[in-house]
């Protein structure tokens, strides 16, 4: 994934600084790092503010400082998390601060280090590398998303200079720009808003950062103002460790690198009841067109409660490679087969209970509805979502999703939809009907 860094040439505050940044996580249980600084062995030559295991971790070379006993892993949501340190503070308990959403989170599990009073970091220091979404060098890359970074060198700040209440939903979101900030000698405020430069110092600092690892659509739509639908690491499977095998910020399930033997079915994280929405499903690799999996939807509180695949009971559908729509346990029609870099488009109308695919962004069966989908007031769960299995009988499906904001896999998309909302390789829009991209921005309207 992306990481930016910046090759400190004139040393700031070691003792004072103040990190924030916006994330969404993949819910992988490694180390993946939020800012870090150094890579020697000791308190003054490592910094790092990570996540692992879903706990927040801050640290050094030598000490871990702190440990949340909070999970940080839902894959649907966005977190503001601010880190302010200054060990010149009197006790230890000031000297480094965390902030989650806009609130002070203080409670750490015990038994870690204390921070010595005045100690030095390699935070700002000349010589080291100030690190977004890595530690120095590259180790330990963040996987998730991650926008709006800020470091402040000198000062120990607070989440109010860099969000604020929505006056109408209630929630926290990040202000237009930070506020009340004196960024110092190595302060930087990436928004990542230049898809040429994402990079780019907005601080006044010109502390413009490198970015490593860029690729196709490095820059995605999904923001902390905007959310669009993943896969889901934490919904129900038959794999025993599903929150590993998604990659990509959770829109990619490369199946061949996890074994074929088991299943697994990660939904998206967004679920709708009404109105018309479109997915993509890029089939990577696969190893057998005669596989019995394929992307669809499903009613995932039914297919939990019953403890089967979505499409062995009611409100799973799922098109196959050989051609099939199965439903219910059965197999029905004849649509085409598909198969290695084809792009399946899903047109999910639940104002009408309809489903119909595409390939390659053609239209099947002539445009009618291939499946009528159970109206989701007679689902257990109420609702549905756009899913991506791997086969029930063993075969390997490579793929990835794009809910409207893609990854590298897709390449170019410069489809929206009728919202302007969304990118994809194919128009969302069916002859004259518009489908929507699943973010929460188009669901507040139209769902």
């Amino acid at each position: 994934m992306t990481y930016f860094h910046d090759a400190v040439s004139s040393t700031g505050s070691r003792t004072t600084f103040t990190i924030s940044a916006w994330v969404k996580v993949d819910g992988k249980t490694a180390n993946q790092t939020i800012f870090g600084a150094g890579t020697a062995g000791t308190n003054s030559g490592k910094f790092y503010f990570a996540i692992s295991n879903g706990q927040v971790r801050i640290g050094g070379g030598a000490n871990v400082y702190r440990v949340s006993t909070r999970l940080f892993r839902d894959p649907g949501s966005w977190y503001h998390l601010v880190c302010a340190f200054d060990t010149t503070q009197g006790s230890d308990g000031n000297r480094i601060k965390f902030y989650v959403n806009g609130e002070s989170y203080t409670d750490f599990s015990a038994g870690y280090n204390t921070i010595p009073s005045n100690q030095n970091t390699p935070v700002n220091e000349s010589g080291k590398q100030n690190t977004f979404g890595a530690e120095q060098g590259g180790g330990e890359q963040w996987k998730g998303y991650m926008t709006a970074m800020v470091l402040v060198d000198g000062a120990q700040l607070t989440p109010s200079n860099f969000g604020e209440t929505d006056s109408t939903t209630g929630e926290w979101k990040p202000k237009p720009e930070p506020t009340g900030v004196t960024y110092g000698t190595n302060g930087v405020y990436l928004k990542c808003e230049n898809s040429g430069n994402l990079g780019l110092d907005s601080s006044g600092n010109s502390n413009n950062y490198t970015a490593n690892n860029v690729n196709t659509n490095a820059q995605v739509l999904d923001n902390p103002s905007n959310s669009f639908a993943t896969l889901n690491p934490e919904i129900w499977n038959t794999t025993t460790n599903f929150s590993n095998v998604l990659y990509n910020a959770n829109t990619r399930f490369p199946t061949s690198l996890i074994g074929n033997s088991t299943k697994g079915w990660p939904a998206g994280t967004l679920a709708v009841n009404k109105g018309k929405w479109y997915a993509e499903y890029f089939c990577e690799y696969i190893s057998s067109q005669n596989a019995s999996g394929g992307p669809g939807i499903y009613d995932y509180d039914y297919n939990s409660s019953s403890n089967t695949a979505p499409t062995a009971t009611a409100g799973g559908i799922l098109y196959d490679p050989y051609g099939r729509i199965r439903s219910d346990g059965s197999d029905a029609g004849s649509f085409g087969t598909w198969t290695t870099n084809d792009i399946i488009g899903i047109y999910m109308d639940l104002d009408n209970n309809e489903l119909r695919f595409s390939k390659n962004g053609s239209i099947l069966n002539s445009g009618n509805s291939m499946a009528s989908i159970t109206n989701p007031a007679g689902t257990p769960g109420g609702d549905y979502w756009t899913f991506c299995p791997y086969d029930e009988s063993g075969n390997a499906f490579d793929a990835s999703m794009n809910f409207g904001s893609p990854n590298s896999y897709f390449g170019s998309c410069t489809n929206t939809d009728n919202a302007g909302l969304g990118k994809f390789k194919y128009s969302p829009t069916l002859s004259g009907t518009h489908y929507y991209s699943l973010c929460t921005k188009n669901i507040n309207t139209y769902g």
